[in-house]
């Protein structure tokens, strides 16, 4: 199993679609006994949250958020979680929406202090 997500900082790797978890969007992320939880935000979202489990790599958890536009949306995602080869952690996730169309494939990566 790779190693706990506990207190490591997120970002994915490629913008999703406008008004969407983008680039300069950042994921903090808790661990504990099974359990994950994150706050997020940056870019047009103003502010989010995940809650789920953790069972070996896989991960499980509904997600909300808040919008630059003050519209609300929300969601569940399913994520394995990859050690990269040099000791970062890559999140490899399948979403869909539950308040509105769509769905998707994104991967998120840890970020270092050098990668802002």
């Amino acid at each position: 199993m790779a190693r706990s997500l506990d207190g490591l900082v997120l970002a994915p790797v490629a913008d999703q679609a406008p008004g969407q978890v983008g680039t300069r969007t950042r994921f903090t992320y808790h661990e504990e006994d099974g359990r994950i939880w994150a706050d997020y935000a940056g870019g047009d979202v103003v502010r989010g949250y995940l809650v789920g489990t953790r069972e070996g790599d896989r991960l499980d958890f509904r997600y909300v958020q808040l919008k630059q536009d003050g519209t609300t949306s929300s969601g569940h995602c399913v994520s394995t979680v990859v050690e990269l080869p040099d000791g970062r952690v890559r999140l490899e996730e399948s979403w869909e929406w539950e308040s509105q169309e769509g769905r998707g494939t994104s991967v998120v990566e840890q970020v270092t202090r050098h990668d802002g």
